[in-house]
């Protein structure tokens, strides 16, 4: 397609282009939030394991450090490699989506643990040592005294290690993932010009990390009072 920009803007502009555009915003936000989410969730229990003193879990508490520390380490795009060859073996009918959810999840799953295990150990050892000699249990002394102090530590951080992977699924596309970055090349190889295609890409990827980003300010404007010394 050639052309002047205003002509090309015009022929830009149609339901057919939003639509695709809106898909592939779905899934940049799908792995984002399906993979850091998970990587919370797996990332708060392996930080708790690597904070317990029990001496038979010593082994897992090595295989999670290991776990951490690997992953830390690793370019995103070299474990999306790693999740695409290794899905071929374990779970061959698994989309191109689903593997790059995974490699989001791992990902996600290492650099979240490390943060949550700052906020854990910020709290003063004094207190959880004091919720141990009122007989309170380990669940009772992590709801109850540890995680309602960690928050203010934990939060901020998580949230905007969220909002910058955001960016890093761009990479996704090398698996053939259609995701926004993507649809900004499928577009100028249609011959719209890239300030029309990446244009497009850009104030979406701008929209979905202030969306992200004011939610995490309302959660963590909720979450004060619980925060509070």
């Amino acid at each position: 397609m050639t052309g002047s920009l205003a002509d090309q803007l015009a022929a830009f502009l149609t339901p057919a282009n939003a639509a695709f555009l809106l898909g592939a915003l779905g899934r940049t936000l799908l792995m984002t939030v399906i993979g850091c989410g998970l990587g919370f969730v797996f990332g708060m229990v392996l930080a708790v394991l690597r904070r317990s003193e029990t001496p038979w879990l010593a082994p897992l508490r090595f295989a999670a450090l290991l776990l951490v520390e690997t992953f830390r380490r690793l370019p995103f795009l070299v474990i999306l490699i790693l999740v695409l060859f290794g899905t071929q073996l374990l779970a061959p009918e698994l989309s191109l989506l689903g593997i790059a959810t995974v490699a989001v999840t791992l990902a996600a799953t290492a650099y979240l643990s490390e943060i949550i295990r700052a906020g854990l150990e910020s709290v003063p050892r004094a207190q959880v040592e004091g919720a141990a000699a009122l007989n309170l249990g380990s669940w009772d002394i992590y709801w109850r005294v540890v995680l309602p102090q960690s928050w203010r530590v934990i939060l901020p951080p998580a949230a905007a290690f969220m909002i910058m992977f955001i960016k890093d699924t761009s990479l996704a596309s090398h698996l053939g993932v259609v995701e926004l970055t993507f649809s900004g090349k499928i577009f100028i190889n249609r011959g719209f010009s890239p300030v029309l295609g990446f244009g497009a890409v850009l104030l979406l990827y701008y929209a979905l990390s202030a969306l992200l980003a004011r939610m995490a300010a309302r959660l963590e404007t909720y979450l004060a009072p619980s925060r509070n010394p």
